[in-house]
């Protein structure tokens, strides 16, 4: 049988008793056996690896026994060069000692079968995402939503920690900043409804109904819902990048150290001045989309700036008035709590803040829109 003794392969520096060594050779009961014997570590090993691995591996082919007793080290890299040439298997017979024993049931540890995950569709896959950011968004808007309420009734105890000066500065900067836009908006706004209008209504011989269409969908839904827009993508952005770059630059992990609440300091002076200001910017955006429609109405039906003017008292009842500057309210409540939800969800990074802004624009108009239509559908009810 074939035998390897690395002493003639260049291990002069090793003493030949110690070097790894094995022989095949014959049992008296005419079985082959491979004995082992010197030092199978890894400083012996390193040198002689690769023939007696593969001396190993043709052996093991042939024998069945194998015999470990005289050993002098196994180490890992002895147990690794023979558990290869196994076939990563042990013998059928093996003679080995007490400690081998320990190495070489490590080796023996059961791969688990791969499991093979079941790809979903794009599309399902996608869906099940936004479902999941969906419920993410709703559960931190709740628990911004539990902070505002205990931050509010621990302000009724303490009213010395109002932010006053912050939002009078965003009163200012909601409301008196915004007039332009939504005058402009509105003006133009009201010429093409008054417009379109009125050539319907002359068919019929009905311009002076012009009066009545405008006055009651402009003071109860369109100049509210119109300002809401308009302040969501102007002032609600600009609240969301605010807290994004106050995360960007770690001004809210400062607050967080000096034990300041982001709440009390940040949201809640956003929210009551933008529910201030908003029924004011509907107020004047339904003037100006009225000033519109009577500057159409003049100059496409000829009716009179004073007939116009007249007639909005009488065809409008003064509760479609509140109703308006109600709904304006609640919107601008849900648009500053929409814009600080996203801003304080903003991560330190430039992509983040771009996304997190489009987001609360978009979501807020969303939030707006679904709240118009709710107050539609309870008012129809209630035969308001």
């Amino acid at each position: 049988m074939a035998s390897v003794d690395p002493a003639s392969e260049g291990g002069a520096q090793t003493p030949s008793s110690v070097l790894p060594s094995l022989r095949a050779g014959r049992e008296p009961d005419g079985r082959g056996v491979v004995r082992l014997a010197g030092d199978w570590s890894l400083l012996p090993l390193r040198e002689h690896f690769e023939p007696l691995a593969e001396q190993a591996a043709g052996l093991a082919t042939s024998c069945e026994r194998w015999d470990l007793s005289a050993l002098e080290r196994l180490d890992n890299a002895g147990a690794l060069l023979l558990w290869g040439a196994w076939g990563k298997k042990l013998p059928t017979d093996l003679v080995w000692r007490p400690e081998h024993q320990a190495m070489f049931s490590k080796l023996q540890v059961p791969v688990p079968p791969r499991r093979v995950k079941r790809r979903l569709p794009p599309s399902v896959d996608a869906f099940g995402r936004d479902l999941l950011l969906l419920a993410d968004h709703l559960l931190s808007a709740t628990r911004l939503l539990g902070q505002l309420v205990l931050d509010c009734q621990y302000l009724l105890r303490h009213p010395g920690l109002i932010a006053w000066r912050d939002t009078s500065a965003h009163i200012y900067r909601t409301g008196a900043q915004a007039l332009g836009i939504t005058a402009l908006v509105g003006f133009l706004v009201g010429v093409t409804l008054s417009y379109l209008t009125s050539r319907q209504l002359r068919v019929f011989g009905a311009d002076v109904y012009v009066i009545n269409i405008l006055g009651l969908s402009v003071w109860r839904e369109l100049g509210p819902l119109l300002a809401a827009i308009l302040v969501a993508g102007r002032s609600g952005s600009s609240m969301t990048a605010q807290l994004g770059v106050m995360r960007v630059t770690q001004e809210l992990d400062a607050l967080s150290v000096m034990g300041i609440s982001h709440t009390i300091r940040l949201v809640l002076p956003k929210m009551a001045a933008l529910s201030l200001a908003m029924p004011l910017v509907a107020l004047w955006t339904s003037g100006m989309i009225l000033a519109g429609g009577m500057v159409a109405a003049h100059a496409t039906l000829g009716l009179e700036y004073q007939q116009f003017l007249d007639g909005i008292p009488a065809v409008v009842p003064e509760a479609n008035l509140w109703l308006g500057l109600g709904k304006a309210h609640v919107f601008g409540l849900l648009i500053a709590f929409v814009a600080c939800h996203f801003g304080l969800r903003i991560k330190p990074n430039s992509e983040s803040l771009a996304i997190g802004t489009t987001s609360a624009v978009v979501s807020s108009i969303t939030v707006v829109i679904i709240a118009d239509a709710l107050f539609a559908i309870i008012f129809q009810e209630l035969g308001i």
